[in-house]
């Protein structure tokens, strides 16, 4: 494979809804989207997962420009790069960063599955043809509207309800839910808003058979959680602590963690992914895919993804609908009763809508 040319567009996207974490509320997402084409014109598409603000990561729309323009970019386009795995390669000596380094792997996974005419999915080694999803509600105003949100996830079928928490905002909420829907696959996402000194507040969610607590504390520990999760019944999924493999390594040895949220961005591209799927695996830990308020193209990257078969758990991907007026993708991704199929079209399986990328464009940059 030999890159002829990379496109990187700024584009902003209006949520449906905000979207309140612990770490604040979102009503919008600005993003970088990348095509990178061939020699022959053929484009392979991907997305970074930065955020305008460096407050789930240190990464920023920003430095994701700086660090792709100045660094990364270059060697794509300077490299014979036989195999998609090549590019971690290639960058191996940028320290960090993983969120932009993705963004470019991910655009070259999909532009060598188009390369060879097979899906994404299956240039991953995916088996699944259908994959279980579940959703994220943010935080609410209150009690009764997190409840009404519930029943309208679970009437869309969706197979597992993820609520946020934070510092007052967790034990008697999760209560509540647990009272109006006693059996539902229920879990928590703290995004990292706690610290030891909480333990005995969060032992009291072993009170509602949550399937697990995803990163109560710090975003760069793997020692307390280990700590936490010998005084808990709840499993404890690492989210933002992990980066890599060598990561899950280090928390298996540590008892930090029973379960693995993967992010694509989070981990710097879908082979290091790939790597972390097959090391739980392994270690019979279950994984599932996390989400980034994607447009469709990341969707579509996670949805490939979560087709290996070590995703047992329902992941974060739900339908388009619910979190932009109108997605970058034809078709949008939908959900049939917490179903998505994967797609065997080639590469991401969806088409980029290049009208609609146009109307939300910011910025554009060609680079070669």
């Amino acid at each position: 494979m030999k890159m002829k040319r990379v496109i990187v567009r700024r584009l902003k996207m209006e949520l449906v809804h905000p979207f309140t974490t612990s770490l604040g509320t979102e009503r919008d997402r600005e993003f970088l989207l990348i095509e990178i084409q061939n020699q022959d014109g053929l484009s392979g598409w991907a997305e970074s997962v930065a955020s305008a603000d460096p407050f789930y990561k240190e990464e920023t729309v920003k430095t994701n420009m700086h660090i792709m323009e100045d660094f990364l970019i270059p060697i794509i386009l300077k490299e014979q790069i036989n195999h998609p795995d090549d590019v971690s390669q290639f960058f191996s000596h940028i320290r960090g960063n993983y969120m932009a380094k993705s963004a470019l792997e991910s655009a070259v996974w999909d532009l060598y599955a188009r390369e060879k005419n097979i899906s994404l999915a299956t240039a991953l080694g995916g088996v699944k043809k259908q994959i279980e999803v579940g959703v994220s509600i943010g935080i609410q105003d209150s009690t009764d509207e997190t409840l009404r949100k519930i029943e309208r996830s679970l009437s869309e079928g969706y197979k597992r309800i993820k609520i946020k928490i934070r510092p007052g905002w967790d034990v008697d909420v999760t209560r509540s839910v647990r009272k109006e829907f006693p059996t539902i696959p229920l879990k928590v996402d703290a995004n990292s808003a706690y610290s030891l000194e909480d333990i005995d507040h969060l032992a009291q969610l072993d009170e509602f058979q949550l399937m697990m607590i995803e990163q109560p504390l710090a975003h760069d520990d793997l020692i307390d959680h280990a700590e936490l999760q010998a005084r808990m019944q709840t499993p404890i999924c690492l989210d933002e602590s992990i980066h890599s493999a060598e990561d899950v390594r280090k928390a298996l040895k540590l008892g930090s963690t029973k379960v693995i949220n993967i992010k694509i961005g989070r981990v710097g591209g879908l082979t290091e992914a790939k790597k972390i799927h097959d090391l739980c695996q392994l270690h019979n830990i279950p994984v599932w895919c996390g989400g980034m308020l994607e447009s469709g193209i990341g969707r579509a990257h996670n949805i490939a993804m979560t087709s290996l078969p070590n995703f047992t758990l329902p992941g974060d991907t739900a339908a388009s609908s619910n979190y932009w007026h109108a997605d970058i993708i034809n078709p949008e991704v939908t959900v049939d009763n917490g179903i998505i199929t994967v797609p065997d079209g080639v590469g991401i399986g969806y088409e980029p809508d290049r009208n609609k990328i146009k109307a939300l464009t910011l910025e554009e940059k060609v680079y070669g």
